[in-house]
């Protein structure tokens, strides 16, 4: 399955590129594939193989129809293969292409207007990690967590509207210069697009989740947000004089920080960039009370490799009290946090990219019970 696809995708694409390059739409598409083996620790010791298909599509309204400063886009998802966290056995998570059901999805669906260098209005099927509590020097990094806070992913009915299920939203940016933006959005806090069990969520039964960020953008990034839902939701802990949960609200905070150590243009050699990060929530609703991650890019490593690149991260979960109270009272003992590093590095053979990676994670899961797991991952990926 996971090898039709490519061979589709690649086919397609193809035939496609040049009639569409010069016109008002574009057609582009990426595939991955990783090997992933949890080589020590972890709850067992086995090799995975999974991989995930992107197709993009992206049409300009002006060229089209007229529409002045609007644009369209729309991406398509394909996952399938193994879950690697499986065997590892931890609460943030292995690899950030593994999903919990394997599905062809329509993963986004929007319209923008623009209105110049000014704004922007966004509407339709929306990621919200995608603008939201991202850091771009965090992207060469594989485990989960350094995509979006594990505090805000834990959150909503079924996931907030991130991967690898999105929901209806609305967004809006503002850019007074060039350097400085505010931002916010509010999407259905039931995700779901066509190819999850129900499709596309019309209906807002679960309120909306709103979010909003601002920060400053130059030789590197300062900024700060913030996310509530509208609708309580379920306490993990405390019950009602009736039995039932008692209904509180989930929201959070966080800040991003980002610094170009060195190099400024593209083509620089060992271009170093640093991240930082963290966020808090109000514990009550997850098993997540907060976290952070830190971390270090380095691009064209080497004079002779262009598309040579090196990262290393490590990230740190709190657990709620009350999650660990819960667990305590079904006889598991908890520690406060889970931890992890990870170690990549990615370079360009042809027109595959070969990125080999390490995580070590202590206390998968927060239990210490479970030996500290060693994960070995190998990711191939290319874009047309």
């Amino acid at each position: 399955m996971a090898a039709a696809s490519f061979l589709i995708a690649t086919g397609c694409l193809a035939a496609d590129r040049a009639s569409a390059e010069d016109g008002a739409f574009k057609l582009s598409g990426g595939y991955t594939a990783d090997v992933v083996g949890t080589v020590s620790g972890g709850l067992a010791k086995r090799g995975r193989v999974l991989d995930d298909l992107q197709l993009f599509g992206d049409l300009d309204l002006d060229k089209a129809v007229g529409w002045k400063g609007a644009t369209g886009h729309f991406e398509v998802l394909n996952n399938s293969g193994a879950m690697p966290n499986d065997d590892a056995g931890t609460l943030q998570g292995v690899d950030n292409i593994e999903v919990t059901r394997q599905r062809l999805r329509l993963f986004e669906a929007w319209v923008e207007q623009g209105f110049g260098d000014k704004g922007s209005v966004r509407a339709g099927l929306y990621d919200l990690n995608s603008e939201f509590y991202a850091n771009d020097s965090a992207g060469l990094l594989i485990a989960p967590a350094f995509g979006i806070g594990s505090e805000l992913a834990a959150t909503g009915p079924n996931g907030p509207s991130i991967f690898p299920s999105t929901a209806l939203a609305v967004r809006a940016r503002w850019t007074p210069t060039e350097a400085v933006y505010a931002e916010v959005a509010a999407l259905n806090a039931n995700a779901g697009v066509l190819g999850d069990p129900g499709g596309i969520k019309t209906s807002f039964d679960n309120g909306v989740l709103m979010i909003a960020e601002a920060g400053w953008q130059g030789r590197g990034k300062v900024a700060f947000g913030t996310w509530r839902y509208t609708d309580k939701q379920d306490d993990i802990r405390v019950l009602a004089p009736a039995g039932g949960p008692v209904r509180t609200t989930a929201k959070g905070a966080y800040v991003l920080l980002e610094r170009h150590l060195s190099g400024a243009g593209e083509d620089t050699v060992r271009k170093t960039t640093a991240f930082a990060r963290l966020g808090v929530s109000d514990g009550d609703t997850t098993a997540f009370k907060g976290g952070w991650q830190a971390g270090v890019l380095v691009e064209h490593v080497f004079e002779s490799r262009p598309d040579s690149a090196f990262s290393i991260g490590v990230n740190q979960a709190f657990l709620s009290g009350k999650y660990r109270d819960n667990a305590f009272d079904a006889g598991q003992r908890l520690e406060r946090a889970e931890s992890a590093i990870e170690l990549t590095y990615a370079d360009k053979i042809g027109r595959i990219t070969i990125q080999p990676d390490v995580q070590y994670v202590k206390n998968p899961g927060a239990d210490s019970d479970v030996g500290h797991a060693l994960v070995a991952t190998v990711r191939f990926s290319v874009e047309f």
